[in-house]
């Protein structure tokens, strides 16, 4: 197993929640969904940049591996990873949610910026993974295709019609990360429909289940190299709004929004993170 380089996966994870600020900020959108994009900031920057075999240059070939943001309204993130990949410019970040954008409020299929899948009814991505997932196996594809999931979504009936599928194809070329952050729209999981023991859910339906912490580089990068005979799906518990102490665990900023006097205030408050 190849080494991870800590100094510069912790500089691209504050590039990205850098420029998750900067698009709410322009947006001037209360849909822009930060706390949620946040959470899921240090998982896209090990799959981006240590773990996916993805480039502009590849592209347009099929030979590479494929994400799918399932948790859509988390687009934040996916937009700001794609920025450090070079797929979009920070200029693209201005025209967050403005008229005739590429950049919605939920991912929209445009490969020419990164983007493979469409996303946004909740519940969608696994499904989706599975038709690429079966696919990979009659073209004798060996790549992977990644989903990010959130805890809230797993409310959803399709992803556990998924999560029965994908093993009986035996497709462990399909890695699930659930960004278990504890949180949705209108409060915490618990009180709105109590997930309970996810790791046994998904091992009943035939899963390799992983339970990683998923702020922890090393954590992620193990997790989702790991070998295994069956699809996986890793839980990573996360923290809803992480980087920025007035949002960690602050369901008011699922939706709100960023002036430009708090945006100076949090650019100065990332550049002190640890």
């Amino acid at each position: 197993m190849k080494e991870i380089n800590l100094g510069k996966l912790k500089k691209i994870s504050k590039k990205i929640r850098k420029n998750i600020l900067f698009a709410a900020k322009c947006g001037g959108s209360s849909s822009a969904h930060i706390g949620g994009a946040l959470s899921c900031a240090d998982i896209l920057s090990v799959l981006f940049f240590n773990v996916m075999d993805i480039s502009k240059k590849k592209y347009s070939t099929q030979n590479r591996d494929r994400f799918i943001l399932s948790k859509g309204h988390g687009c934040l993130a996916y937009y700001a990873a794609l920025v450090e990949k070079k797929f979009l410019t920070k200029k693209d970040l201005e025209t967050f949610e403005k008229n005739e954008s590429d950049l919605l409020g939920h991912p929209v299929k445009n490969r020419k910026i990164g983007i493979e899948f469409s996303n946004g009814s909740l519940g969608m991505g696994l499904s989706l993974a599975i038709g690429v997932g079966v696919s990979f196996k009659k073209k004798n594809i060996k790549k992977k295709i990644f989903v990010l999931i959130g805890d809230g979504e797993c409310n959803e009936g399709s992803v556990w019609e998924a999560a029965m599928c994908a093993p009986n194809f035996n497709l462990n070329n399909i890695c699930v990360i659930i960004d278990k952050n504890n949180f949705q729209q209108t409060g915490s999981n618990t009180k709105i429909m109590n997930l309970r023991n996810l790791s046994n859910k998904w091992k009943s339906f035939g899963w390799e289940v992983i339970k990683i912490d998923g702020h922890n580089f090393e954590d992620i990068y193990k997790s989702t190299t790991k070998i295994s005979k069956k699809p996986t799906a890793i839980i990573a518990n996360t923290i809803k709004g992480k980087g920025f102490k007035e949002f960690e665990n602050n369901n008011d900023w699922h939706h709100k929004i960023v002036t430009q006097s708090h945006y100076k205030k949090l650019i100065r408050e990332i550049d002190d993170y640890k």
